[in-house]
């Protein structure tokens, strides 16, 4: 029987598996089209993502998993977890001091959230602060994150 890996290399693991399996699921999360496969495959990223967070990631850590789980939750059309995750992470960017960009995306993801699940007041609130804060984004980094994930928010009306 092998022996076990030491603590701190489990860690590293954590953190690795952490940001791959964000990033995946955030670049299947900005395809315009997804195949049903790709489908399972973003929202198995987003949840292996946050479980990982969740053993060696921060609160930001966490609370930036809550956002990536009510996206993909979100553009699956399973509008009542989009919702779930999508406040915890809002609670957490308004009850912290965040950057503008972080704020932008909570909105859009809560707006997107909202749309999944028929709540057009909520929607239409936070797609309009989201569009308004977005355009403020000076740095073209920040910008291009948060309007690849902006673009996949159904407008109102």
């Amino acid at each position: 029987m092998s022996e076990a890996p030491a603590p701190e290399d489990i860690d590293k693991w954590h953190k690795w598996f952490a940001v791959e399996s964000n990033n995946r699921a955030w670049r299947l999360a900005e395809q315009t089209t997804r195949t049903p496969a790709e489908d399972e495959e973003m929202l198995n990223c987003a949840h292996a993502a946050a479980l990982h967070w969740a053993k060696v990631g921060t609160e930001l850590h966490r609370a930036r998993a809550a956002i990536l789980l009510g996206q993909a939750h979100a553009l699956l059309g399973d509008g009542k977890r989009a919702l779930q995750y999508a406040r915890e992470a809002f609670a957490y960017v308004t009850e912290h001091e965040s950057p503008a960009w972080q704020v932008a995306f909570a909105h859009a993801v809560l707006a997107n959230a909202a749309a999944a699940n028929d709540e057009r007041s909520l929607h239409n609130t936070h797609y309009a602060r989201a569009k308004a804060l977005g355009s403020a984004l000076t740095d073209d980094e920040e910008r291009a994150i948060f309007e690849a994930t902006f673009r996949t928010v159904p407008a109102p009306g």
